[in-house]
């Protein structure tokens, strides 16, 4: 029996940030594990993936950042997805109903 694979699906961590920060602000430890829970762990975050793609939103202008102390007393960087990233995260769901539409017409098809 293999293992299963809870790698994120590539190009999909970007849609994932988006949308979990599109409920509240929250910190990385914390996106993270929002990700696996809504996806009954399915998907596990790679701390060293997340990290680089928070950097890269907030370049981006999706994301504002900000340190705060978190429920245990730690300080953590908060994130917020800005008025620039709910746009994006509409750009994004758009694009990723289009393909995971065309490849479950693909699935379907019968010999």
């Amino acid at each position: 029996m293999t293992e299963q694979n809870t790698d994120v699906i590539q190009g999909t961590l970007d849609l994932l940030i988006l949308k979990t920060l599109s409920l509240e602000p929250m910190h990385g430890f914390g996106i993270a594990r929002r990700v696996e829970q809504v996806s009954r762990g399915v998907f596990k975050v790679n701390p060293g993936s997340l990290l680089t793609a928070l950097q890269r939103l907030e370049r981006a202008g999706w994301l504002d950042a900000e340190w705060k102390n978190t429920e245990n007393s730690r300080r953590a960087k908060f994130y917020t997805l800005t008025r620039a990233g709910r746009k994006q995260l509409e750009i994004e769901e758009e694009d990723w109903n289009r393909r995971s539409s065309a490849v479950a017409r693909l699935l379907r098809q019968e010999a």
